[in-house]
């Protein structure tokens, strides 16, 4: 029998909190430090982690969880910054593609972002996951972009680094976990979506009341996966 488990990753557990209070018939274990629940969410089954803020931690837990639970897809959710004009505080940002902007191996000749070994910079997300999610926020009147998402280990927080992403990848909103967990769902053949709310701008004001924006902004993400997975 195929495997119809979704997997979702979240970074904080103000990301999750939402979630996890609406699953029924709920199962966890623990391994290498993180926590995984499965459970059923709207009548689907699901198998949740907070992998932790990061890169590593986002790579070690997607790879767990593949070798783990074999999902049939893998989404990550929660909050970001803004890189578009189009995407202001609560809007959606959901991923083309995604890159990782601080891998940088131009000084050998490589364009800015190359990941070695699969020898691509923007890794493409699984294209009717990502439009069935924009449905979704669609249909939960949230304003909604689709573009690339960027990922680094750093919060962004001036103009300098925001134009710097932007220009340089085209991309729509930064994070710091949405391409490492691409990168090894690509790796694995695993279809991946990566749904983000914004929660700041990517700027000086970043850090302006963040953990208020925050909140806000991450449960109209958890919004949009309930109808998701509620279709």
């Amino acid at each position: 029998m195929k495997n119809d488990l979704t997997g979702i990753i979240c970074a904080m557990p103000l990301e999750m909190e939402g979630l996890r209070a609406q699953m029924t018939e709920t199962e966890t274990e623990t391994i290498s430090g993180i926590e995984f629940v499965c459970g059923t969410l709207c009548g689907k089954r699901v198998v949740t982690a907070v992998c932790g803020v990061g890169k590593v931690f986002a790579a070690l837990c997607a790879q767990t969880m593949i070798l783990h639970y074999a999902p049939a897809r893998i989404i990550n959710t929660g909050v970001a910054g803004s890189l578009s004009p189009r995407l202001t505080i609560g809007n959606i940002a959901i991923a083309r593609d995604v890159v990782q902007h601080d891998m940088d191996t131009s000084p050998i000749g490589d364009p800015v972002g190359l990941l070695s070994g699969i020898n691509i910079v923007h890794i493409p997300a699984d294209a009717a996951l990502c439009a069935a999610l924009g449905e979704s926020a669609a249909a939960c009147g949230l304003t909604v972009q689709d573009g690339t998402v960027a990922t680094g280990d750093q919060f962004i927080s001036t103009t300098e680094q925001k134009v710097r992403i932007r220009d340089t990848f085209g991309a729509i909103a930064c994070e710091m976990e949405g391409g490492a967990i691409g990168h090894v769902c690509y790796v694995n053949r695993i279809p991946f979506a990566v749904l983000r709310a914004i929660s700041d701008g990517g700027d000086e004001e970043a850090n302006m009341d963040y953990p208020t924006f925050a909140r806000m902004a991450a449960a109209n993400s958890v919004r949009v996966l309930v109808d998701f997975l509620s279709r």
